[in-house]
């Protein structure tokens, strides 16, 4: 599934037709009996985008035993990898999208994602607009200040704009990134993600993706927001983004001006 949308097409320059919706019915007065509020006749869904180890799971190599919690069982397995969902995930998943159009953007490597990704969701992965992998993010040619033996890779929206017109068109004004690691967004317009804190399994009491929570009050306002940037500027939330009053950004500001990006 990773790297490609639910209708199993390739990934490489998708460009999905509007056509199914594109047709004009002629008034012939016939009452069709449905109440107002069933006819969908209301502004389209905007788009989550969200990452997955780290925000709806933790995923652990089954050798780091010291990260292996002691105290709860894994909710599924994976070739080497031990998948713990964070609490809440289902629901969250499903408060989602009954308001939004939700694909699922991983740095991961494919073969690292489909089995995550089942365990994690199970049959709501149907509902998901698409699945990328790391295929789809842009390789900076540096390594990572958090390991430096990791690749640095960025979560490019363009590229989703680009590719994806089913339930769109999609920009800036109604997409939203939501990843836990703000570096990914770093090629990406102000004010189109947010960065919740990072999922650890030995957290029993996590309970940022309770539809009750915090995230979830802040995504209901965002659904019912004209323009996703202005929404999130006025409403920070999570961590910081990575900006020039970031204390990492000395790290970042060459490696952004190597890719051409003006600061």
């Amino acid at each position: 599934m990773a790297g490609k949308n639910n209708e199993s097409l390739s990934h490489e320059n998708v460009v999905f037709s509007d056509s199914e919706d594109d047709y004009e019915v002629e008034d012939k007065g016939i009452d069709l009996g449905l109440p107002l509020e069933k006819l969908n006749l209301g502004p389209k869904k905007k788009l989550l985008v969200m990452s997955l180890n780290g925000l709806l799971l933790n995923r652990i190599f089954k050798g780091k035993k010291l990260e292996i919690p002691n105290n709860r069982i894994p909710d599924g397995r994976y070739k080497n990898h031990l998948v713990f969902k964070r609490p809440f995930s289902e629901e969250f998943m499903k408060f989602c999208f009954e308001r939004f159009e939700v694909g699922i953007w991983s740095s991961a490597m494919e073969h690292n994602i489909d089995g995550v990704l089942n365990s994690a969701m199970g049959e709501l992965n149907s509902k998901l607009l698409f699945v990328w992998d790391q295929r789809e993010c842009t390789d900076s040619g540096y390594k990572s200040l958090e390991r430096k033996v990791k690749p640095l890779f960025f979560k490019e929206l363009k590229k989703v704009w680009e590719n994806f017109r089913r339930g769109g068109p999609f920009s800036a004004a109604n997409t939203l990134l939501i990843d836990d690691k703000p570096y990914k967004a770093l090629l990406n317009p102000a004010h189109t993600a947010v960065f919740p804190e990072s999922y650890n399994a030995v957290d029993n009491d996590d309970d940022a993706l309770d539809p009750k929570g915090g995230l979830a009050i802040y995504l209901k306002g965002l659904a019912d927001a004209d323009d996703v940037q202005t929404y999130v500027k006025e409403h920070p939330f999570g961590q910081s983004a990575v900006t020039s009053s970031h204390p990492d950004w000395s790290f970042y500001s060459p490696i952004l001006e190597s890719l051409g990006k003006n600061l």
